[in-house]
């Protein structure tokens, strides 16, 4: 179900934004995009294929869990969750090096956010620092959007982005380098 935003384009929910992406890339890359679970998690191998589970019904899980996706070269896509693992309560260096790898996909994931009509918020994804200064990760991020603006997407993140802006009825207007100005909300 989608619904209306203001400046008459369409908020695509996660419904919405998981039929896009199952219809660019199930055929052709055997993958699936699917919500409902409790945590995120993709599977490479399943008699499904290959499955990308994002958390619950969250927008902003299945935007996030498709750019992880979109970003990975085929052989971090044959293995379970990429090949990385998960560590979810990080002390101070060991969030830093969590956001050093979190700069690209959230960077992506805030493009695709705004080609959906999505709200975009940078995530931490950490209870355990509750005072974590988020400051500079926020900064490498809206860096990284401004440089994808400026070299252009590529390849399957491109056609998402393209995809998911025909839906919502952004446009280009996704792409324009005036949305990233500020550092986006945490």
């Amino acid at each position: 179900m989608m619904v209306e935003h203001a400046r008459n384009n369409t908020v695509l929910d996660a419904l919405a934004i998981t039929g896009v992406f199952n219809d660019l890339f199930a055929a052709g890359y055997d993958t699936t995009l699917r919500g409902g679970r409790d945590e995120p998690h993709y599977l490479a191998n399943t008699t499904d294929g290959r499955v990308i589970y994002f958390k619950e019904d969250f927008e902003s899980s299945a935007l996030h869990e498709a750019a992880h996706w979109l970003i990975a070269g085929e052989q971090r896509r044959s293995q379970e969750d990429y090949g990385y693992w998960y560590q979810p309560n990080r002390d101070a260096d060991n969030q830093r090096q969590f956001e050093s790898v979190e700069v690209k996909p959230q960077a992506l994931e805030w493009i695709l956010s705004m080609a959906a009509a999505v709200n975009f918020r940078i995530s931490a994804d950490n209870l355990s620092l509750v005072d974590h200064d988020t400051g500079q990760f926020r900064a490498a991020v809206r860096q990284q959007v401004l440089s994808l603006i400026e070299q252009g997407l590529t390849g399957r993140a491109a056609m998402f982005a393209d995809a998911l802006s025909k839906a919502s009825g952004i446009g280009e207007d996704y792409f324009d380098a005036a949305h990233y100005q500020e550092l986006p909300p945490q």
